[in-house]
């Protein structure tokens, strides 16, 4: 009764969202499916080509490289200018770069379209939470991105699944097995490129950045040693960010090591079928889901920074036994946890984010935590398909498995030690701010 109650009190909410939200979270679906049906297919399909892991490290380190690249300069431009018609061209540009990759073969081809997705998928990634923080209320922030988060991952889900089990219903119909693979990332180029349609009737609005702050919103007192266009304010915000961008390196350097190489390590160290592998990774996303949803609880009661730290520490022990077990009932199990515990943090502390920064600056902060995040995928491209090489199967993955810990540990506790005293209260705004200013 109480799950049957939960989802018509969320069903209710849904009808009494905007338009604008409606619209927003259908191109966020027909996105998501696309990305997922490609994020979990593409590296085997160019290890279906006939090329080894250096490959595919090469491929995930270049598409990084030139998302990473894109990140600061989309989100000074989404600040600037329309975020619609920015997410309206990342979907368009990104779904066709999906469709001409499933067609390529030669090195120069793979690495040529690796670049231009990797620079495509910095628009939504940049845009979408400030879009969507200038739609809804402040109040409703968190929920709705955990919302935001936990309907993309289903969508990734229908994806990744849909994708997997695809694939191998055209290897039983007769398809070879390279051409089940490109017929399946071509639909997922196919539902990206869809994506672009729902926001082309999106109404605009001004950015709340336009409008003249309020005397409890202005700054305190200028500071004499800042030249004279930049305010205390905006020192501090860049000081925010800079402490975000920190945290997020970290994060970044751990994650890839080994999350864009996931599928190769259940298919590699388990000889796992396609559909088996798709399904796993599946049910990490529907376990992250849930926990997205609860994030906002366990945030009101701890508090949201110690509710992220929480998660990611959480997810630890996970981590280390995927990496070291040989049994795959194991190895599967303890994936789905450190998948959903590390992944509940992520809503929130876009949450933590909006709220310490100025809504004119929300786009440059979203895109420079991004740029770190994805710098550390880049770096760390090379660097896992070295050790797996190296080391084999089963100790080049718990090398990188243990790294990522210790990368992980590291982001987690200097997220806590940074962030711990920057609690926001009801009727303390005015005090925040002076606090920010000492920082």
């Amino acid at each position: 009764m109480n799950q049957v109650g939960y989802l018509r009190a969320l069903n209710q909410e849904m009808q009494g969202w905007s338009r604008n939200i409606k619209l927003f979270f259908l191109a966020n679906i027909l996105y998501q499916i696309g990305t997922g049906m490609f994020g979990v297919l593409y590296n085997l399909y160019i290890q279906g080509l006939g090329y080894d892991d250096a490959m595919n490290g090469r491929v995930v380190s270049i598409q990084s490289f030139a998302t990473a690249l894109m990140f600061v300069p989309i989100g000074i431009w989404g600040d600037r200018t329309s975020r619609k018609k920015i997410l309206v061209l990342g979907a368009l540009l990104s779904g066709v770069a999906f469709i001409l990759r499933s067609f390529s073969s030669g090195d120069t081809a793979l690495l040529g379209f690796a670049v231009f997705t990797g620079l495509f998928a910095s628009f939504f990634q940049v845009i979408s939470i400030p879009f969507l923080a200038e739609n809804v209320t402040p109040a409703n922030r968190l929920k709705m991105f955990s919302y935001f988060s936990s309907l993309g991952l289903a969508s990734q889900v229908i994806g990744s699944l849909g994708g997997g089990v695809f694939a191998d219903v055209l290897k039983s119909l007769g398809f070879e097995n390279l051409l089940s693979l490109r017929t399946v990332l071509v639909i997922g180029g196919a539902a990206t490129l869809a994506a672009f349609i729902p926001m082309l009737f999106v109404r605009e609005r001004k950015a709340s950045s336009l409008k003249p702050k309020t005397d409890d919103q202005a700054p305190l007192e200028p500071e004499a040693s800042l030249p004279a266009h930049i305010t205390s304010a905006d020192a501090a915000d860049f000081r925010i960010i800079a402490r975000f961008v920190a945290a997020q390196l970290l994060i970044g350097l751990g994650s890839g090591l080994v999350v864009p190489y996931l599928n190769l390590y259940f298919t590699n160290r388990f000889s796992v079928s396609l559909s088996l592998m798709s399904l796993l990774i599946s049910l990490g996303q529907v376990m992250t889901i849930f926990s997205m949803l609860i994030g906002p609880s366990l945030a009101s009661r701890v508090g949201q920074v110690k509710a992220v730290v929480l998660f990611q520490m959480l997810s630890l022990p996970f981590l280390l036994l995927t990496g070291f077990t040989n049994g795959f009932a194991i190895a599967a199990v303890s994936f789905l946890f450190r998948q959903a515990l590390m992944n509940a943090a992520n809503p929130i502390q876009s949450a933590i984010m909006i709220d310490r920064v100025a809504d004119k600056r929300r786009g440059i902060a979203n895109s420079l935590t991004q740029t770190a995040f994805m710098l550390g995928w880049a770096t760390m491209g090379p660097v896992q398909s070295y050790l797996v090489t190296a080391y084999g199967t089963y100790w080049g993955y718990a090398i990188t498995f243990s790294m990522t810990g210790c990368l992980y540990t590291a982001a987690s506790l200097l997220y806590y030690f940074m962030f711990r005293g920057n609690t926001k209260k009801p009727g303390e705004k005015k005090s925040i701010e002076k606090r920010r200013l000492q920082m």
